[in-house]
């Protein structure tokens, strides 16, 4: 199973957040699981704050529950959830660069390592510049000469038109706030890719 980054976060702390406001059961470790340790310290402090509320003040109904400010465990962990996700939101930025730079990195291990292998072992520079092109290609990283390999299967391209169709029936069925939200995304994508040929120049 591929690990998770800051980019993967915010969607899994919504889905987890979704099913404890709908009241699903939820098992303790699956909420402990996607909390730094600073956010589950905060967590049990504040359940803990509530168990030494409930000791020195005693309620009898709901209204005076409330009133002395009790909450479940469940409420706990919703404002947990809630205090996470934002801070998730705040840095998926930042986790998108990060994972970008990773794999630009990983791209320029692939590279340089075969290159010099086969410089190493006496190959013309044309020709170690070339394997190692194909070493990108094996591993499913871009070629650093910008040309295109197409290495998927047939069943690949297939599943990959099929997903197109579905985006352009999906985007001919959306409402205008919704086609505004992707104008926006697609902006916001562009600039990135801007933002990151001008860093390389």
């Amino acid at each position: 199973m591929p690990k998770l980054d800051g980019t993967h976060l915010p969607s899994r702390l919504e889905s987890r957040l979704a099913e404890l406001r709908a009241g699903k059961e939820v098992a303790a470790r699956d909420i402990r699981a996607l909390l730094t340790d600073e956010q589950i310290a905060e967590m049990d402090a504040a359940w803990a704050a509530q168990q030494e509320l409930r000791e020195k003040k005693r309620a009898r109904t709901k209204e005076e529950e409330q009133a002395l400010g009790w909450k479940t465990k469940r409420d706990i962990y919703i404002e947990a959830y809630e205090r996470a996700l934002k801070a998730a939101q705040e840095s998926e930025l930042e986790a998108l660069e990060q994972r970008m730079f990773k794999a630009e990195v990983r791209q320029a291990r692939v590279f340089l390592d075969a290159f010099f292998a086969k410089r190493d072992e006496g190959r013309e520079w044309a020709s170690a510049w070339d394997f190692a092109n194909n070493e990108l290609t094996r591993a499913g990283l871009p070629r650093v000469d910008g040309q295109g390999v197409r290495t998927m299967s047939e069943r690949d391209r297939e599943v990959r038109e099929m997903e197109e169709q579905l985006r352009k029936k999906f985007e001919a069925e959306m409402t205008n706030y919704e086609r505004e939200q992707l104008e926006l995304l697609r902006e916001h994508e562009k600039a990135l890719q801007e933002q990151r040929k001008k860093q390389r120049r």
